[in-house]
């Protein structure tokens, strides 16, 4: 069963931004989707939570460069 989650992502400013949020969140096991959005400065992850925590997903976007929360 998927879990889904929004981040808010600061640090984004272009394609190649969303590209790379996308690509990190997209290779961690058990994330189903990712629906990054530059406009909004989010991304909406659908992942299993048997998988992967809500903290993994926080710290591949941090590796990548951008700062992550969670959205309430």
């Amino acid at each position: 069963m998927s879990t889904e989650i929004t981040l808010k992502i600061d640090g984004m400013s272009c394609g190649g931004c969303v590209r790379s949020v996308s690509g990190v969140l997209s290779a961690l096991p058990g994330v189903d989707r990712a629906e990054v959005s530059l406009e909004r400065g989010e991304a909406r992850v659908s992942f299993d939570a048997a998988q992967v925590t809500p903290d993994q997903l926080l710290a591949a976007v941090d590796d990548a460069g951008f700062e992550a929360h969670r959205l309430a």
